[in-house]
């Protein structure tokens, strides 16, 4: 499922950039190039996504009913 986020990037004081997403919150990522903290930000998010999912359904209880909704 392919998912737009907001990345602001701004210059790291101490060289490079820092990358964070405003709609998923924790989600930061750093590199030296902008291209490099976009691409760290993405795992960033990915990861946090997936986390949250996979706690989210473990706590489910056997009857739920798991349907996919398209947003968009």
């Amino acid at each position: 499922m392919k998912s737009e986020f907001t990345a602001i990037i701004e210059p790291a004081p101490e060289g490079g950039y820092w990358a964070i997403c405003p709609e998923v919150p924790g989600a930061n990522g750093q590199g030296e190039t902008i291209e490099e903290a976009k691409e760290s930000l993405r795992q960033a998010i990915e990861l946090i996504l997936e986390d949250r999912r996979e706690e989210m359904l473990r706590s489910l209880p056997s009857d739920a009913v798991l349907e996919k909704v398209l947003v968009g």
